[in-house]
């Protein structure tokens, strides 16, 4: 009986906590592309809940002590009830590659009004998401990145190996890479980044000897558009896929 009023309790209080969540502090979108032509880019934080007050930073990709070239005005701000805020992102002018896109995180955290009096659960809620800083002058196009991928399906120590090496000087975000045949389908990755002239590689159980293995993957825009791309491996050979779904309109 203390078990399932326990259970319902958690369960009533995961409601409320995601009901708050969802009706509190967010961001009109899931990226941000800063063109290494513009001075600054900018994102709107919406407010959909109580008065809240905002934290905001940029840090690194690779999660170093190194800082950012970047700065983000007003690093703090208060936002009343239904209303929203712009942030801008300054770059300091130097100190990013020039010759491929690069990437940093930038961080929208809520942090929870003082409540006195009361006994309750305050959540600190941070938002991250990447920011895609693009060179001037940047050969090639990160529309047609995707189909740049080499793709490769190898015996490796008698296990299957998924191989993609990324040539362009663009990221490709990926979801739901796939593959199929006559007789079985798998998901190699749920999700995965593949940076410029980087190479990744997933345990498969396809068998690397099968011919005509079918790939599917879909390929997130500059938009958080997902764009869809297939291709046929064949055991050893390299080969990029093909958009199934124009991107150029998403």
């Amino acid at each position: 009986m203390l078990r399932r009023t326990i259970s319902a309790c958690l369960g009533a209080l995961s409601l409320v906590l995601a009901s708050q969540v969802s009706a509190g502090v967010s961001l009109n979108s899931t990226r941000i592309i800063f063109n290494g032509s513009d001075k600054e880019a900018s994102i709107t934080v919406r407010n959909g809940g109580q008065q809240a007050l905002i934290q905001s930073w940029i840090d690194n990709a690779d999660a170093t002590d190194t800082p950012a070239p970047f700065a983000v005005t007003p690093p703090l701000a208060r936002i009343l009830a239904n209303e929203q805020q712009l942030l801008r992102l300054l770059y300091e002018g130097s100190g990013m590659p020039t010759d491929r896109e690069s990437v940093v995180w930038l961080n929208v955290q809520e942090i929870p009004q003082a409540v006195h009096g009361q006994n309750t659960l305050q959540l600190a809620v941070r938002q991250r998401i990447k920011v895609f800083f693009r060179p001037t002058g940047l050969a090639g196009d990160a529309r047609l990145a995707p189909e740049e991928l080499q793709w490769k399906l190898e015996l490796r120590g008698g296990k299957s190996v998924l191989k993609v090496r990324n040539p362009s000087r663009y990221h490709v975000s990926m979801a739901d890479v796939t593959l199929g045949s006559a007789n079985s389908s798998e998901v190699a990755v749920d999700s995965t980044m593949v940076a410029p002239g980087e190479e990744k590689e997933f345990s498969v159980k396809q068998p690397a000897s099968s011919s005509g293995v079918e790939l599917k993957f879909s390929s997130i825009n500059d938009y958080g558009a997902q764009v869809p791309y297939a291709a046929k491996l064949s055991a050893g050979n390299s080969v990029g896929a093909t958009a199934t779904r124009s991107n150029r309109d998403s």
